[in-house]
């Protein structure tokens, strides 16, 4: 028997901010990278957010990088960054729709462009039982490859990654949900039955607008959720 699924976007989705950008910010003040290379990955951004990059070829680039740096300590500053500076800007809105899922039965997961040392954390925290998200080779010797593992988890990426996910956990993406407020997400929103668009960009926004798509902001609701409680 088929199962329901519910994804969920991560950046300005569960979270009220772009983590990339947050992260390279952490790097910079750590000294871990340079204010070019900083800025490098802030055009990239950028541009991907304008539909004039393919994040594919960024990620393969990070991904290049990063080749030689060992996976555990990697893992361990994103964990300790994650709890420090993520969870706290989780938007209460995501909790509440996040554990209605949750009561229905629905397969929960995380489907985002962040690197899987990003997510996991997030997602443990949250009871979020799959992460979808992109992923770097790792050799042998727990050393990165400079290779991705299959495409990123990005535009139609995030569909591939979806279908695995459903083919395993017998998922019926016709009757699941996506939560996501990026208009790169248009095809992965037009692969589900189910399509809520939170905090959209300004493109995503207009579409919803003509395709009647539900348009949420989980920071107003969770405020005028407090207040009706106050006056029950």
């Amino acid at each position: 028997m088929s199962r329901v699924g519910a994804f969920f976007d991560v950046d300005r989705t569960i979270v009220s901010c772009n983590t990339g950008r947050l992260f390279l910010r952490d790097l910079r003040r750590r000294g871990e990278i340079s204010f070019f290379r900083m800025l490098r990955a802030l055009g990239w951004m950028a541009k991907y957010h304008l539909s004039l990059i393919d994040l594919q070829w960024v990620a393969t680039r990070l991904a290049g990088e990063m080749a030689g740096k060992l996976e555990r300590e990697f893992a361990e500053t994103c964990r300790r960054w994650v709890e420090k500076d993520v969870l706290p800007l989780v938007v209460p809105g995501a909790r509440d729709k996040i554990e209605k899922h949750r009561a229905e039965g629905h397969v929960l997961a995380i489907l985002s462009t962040s690197p899987s040392y990003v997510t996991e954390p997030l997602a443990e925290t949250l009871g979020i039982e799959e992460v979808i998200s992109t992923r770097f080779e790792v050799d042998g010797g727990g050393l990165f490859t400079g290779k991705l593992i299959g495409p990123a988890c990005v535009g139609k990426g995030k569909v591939h990654w979806a279908e695995d996910l459903g083919s395993r956990r017998q998922l019926d993406l016709g009757a699941s949900w996506f939560y996501t407020d990026s208009y790169t997400d248009m095809p992965m929103l037009e692969r589900v039955g189910n399509q809520v668009v939170v905090n959209p960009d300004p493109r995503l926004k207009r579409i919803a607008k003509r395709r009647g798509w539900p348009v949420q902001d989980w920071r107003q609701a969770a405020a005028a959720a407090a207040v009706a409680g106050v006056g029950a």
